[in-house]
């Protein structure tokens, strides 16, 4: 019998049942279609061979929530309607799913872990340490020469210049760096050569004379062509071009060198220093033009440069008290370098574990204040030792990192306008000799520090800024 039997008037229940087995579809007095209900023996599912692909598919199978995704991924592993029915002995693809779904227990595994997009560069960071506090050998060997201690004035004027232009261009560098290496070693040689003209003129009205103007000049030429290789990323062939000057201070205890090598040294160091600029600059405008090479606006960039004058003030004042507080200070911006990296990755971590704003903006606190002990706490014990006062180097160290800090995330003007105020307020209560007199430095930084704190916690207690 091929086609559906009708079911007369006299059949008998037994008969229907008959049929069912058989496979056949039977019509109820009704008309209603029946499908099978009952298989015969030795033709239902394959429960062994189910089993196996199971076994075979169970990391696919646990993690779903619904018969149908099974089904997707049966489909997507080419199984045909022919082959589940020959092969596992099911009527279809969702019957066959369905039994898999059933059969293997859910498991959800945790998600790998991502990466920290903001792992920093230990080695680079310790090495941009060292390579801040290296040049203050050269007024090491030369000091015999030309007693700099007379003529400090043209050399900070000049070196106040150098650390605000630097700053700015150092910023307009980076922003030029999004349209390629290119577009940033141009904006670089452009702006690098004019801010050691401007610095070296700034120092000639307080110069007594031809040496003066010749060492600030080597001091503008060696900041500009240092401040270039830094933004290029070029800190070893800077290590490499200043052998001659670490050279010529190691052997100091041991030896006099005599006028010519005190001389002849750093001079030494500053060719090598222009050379490896200029190799830098060369390759990296030889590298290939961006497609879009819009120019970013002047003022984006004004901010640091106010930021980096206000910083070099500060640092000034702090040096006439205590001056080996200027060296530590110098060598910790390696490491508060290498701490503004982990705080914006643990900034990200805390988001990802964050589940509501108000949760963010707590663990976002305790990331800052655990990076701002990270970068306080080694400065206690180096303040003890060179004899400088621990609460002043202390809250000047907690002033910059924190202004650096929200730099780092494009907020220039809070910590440019904060840090400029108390450089003003401790330069005013110092010349003038107004009181609270040795404090004002200590208290005007400890202002500013509390500010840039309550700043960074506005803007970046938000997980917009991190996402």
């Amino acid at each position: 019998m091929s086609g559906p039997m009708a079911l007369e008037p006299g059949g008998t229940e037994q008969d229907t049942l008959a049929l069912r087995l058989a496979g056949t579809p039977v019509r109820g007095r009704r008309g209603d279609d029946h499908t099978l209900a009952l298989r015969l023996p030795g033709h239902g599912p394959d429960e062994e061979a189910v089993s196996r692909l199971a076994a075979e598919l169970a990391d696919c199978i646990g993690p779903a929530v619904h018969p149908y995704e099974v089904a997707a991924l049966l489909e997507a592993e080419g199984m045909s309607a022919d082959l589940i029915r020959e092969r596992y002995g099911h009527p279809s693809l969702f019957s066959l799913a369905t039994a898999l779904y059933e059969q293997v227990p859910r498991a959800f595994p945790e998600p790998a872990r991502a990466a920290d997009p903001w792992r920093p560069d230990h080695v680079r960071c310790l090495l941009r340490g060292v390579l801040f506090a290296l040049p203050g050998l050269a007024y090491l060997l030369t000091a015999p020469l030309w007693h700099p201690g007379r003529h400090a004035t043209a050399l900070i004027v000049a070196g106040l210049v150098s650390w605000a232009w630097g700053q700015a261009l150092g910023h307009r560098a980076h922003l030029r760096m999004a349209g390629g290496r290119r577009e940033a070693a141009r904006t670089l040689l452009a702006g690098a050569p004019v801010g050691a003209a401007l610095a070296t003129a700034a120092a000639v009205p307080s110069a007594d004379g031809g040496p003066v103007i010749l060492a600030a000049a080597a001091q503008s030429l060696y900041l500009a062509a240092a401040g270039v290789l830094l933004v290029l990323a070029r800190e070893r062939p800077l290590l490499a071009a200043l052998t001659p000057l670490i050279a010529g201070a190691a052997v100091l205890p041991w030896w006099e060198p005599g006028p010519l090598l005190r001389a002849g040294l750093p001079l030494l160091a500053l060719g090598a220093t222009l050379a490896v600029t200029g190799h830098a600059l060369h390759r990296a405008h030889a590298a290939p033009a961006a497609p879009d090479g819009r120019r970013p606006r002047l003022q984006w960039s004004l901010p640091y440069g106010l930021f980096g004058l206000a910083a070099g003030l500060l640092v000034l004042l702090e040096g006439r008290r205590e001056p080996y507080a200027v060296i530590v200070l110098t060598v910790s911006m390696g490491p508060a370098e290498w701490l503004l990296y982990r705080y914006r990755g643990l900034s990200v971590a805390a988001l990802r574990r964050a589940a509501t704003p108000a949760g963010f903006l707590l663990r976002s606190a305790a990331v800052l204040g655990l990076c701002l002990l990270a970068y306080l706490v080694p400065l206690l014990p180096a303040a003890l030792l060179t004899g400088a006062e621990p609460a002043a180097l202390l809250l000047l160290a907690a002033t910059l990192w924190t202004a650096l800090l929200l730099q780092a995330f494009g907020a220039a003007w809070p910590p440019a306008a904060i840090c400029l105020t108390a450089a003003g307020a401790a330069c005013t209560a110092a010349f003038l000799h107004l009181p609270p007199g040795p404090l004002a430095l200590p208290l005007c930084c400890g202002a500013a520090a509390l500010c840039l704190v309550a700043c960074t916690l506005r803007l970046l207690g938000r997980p917009a800024r991190h996402a």
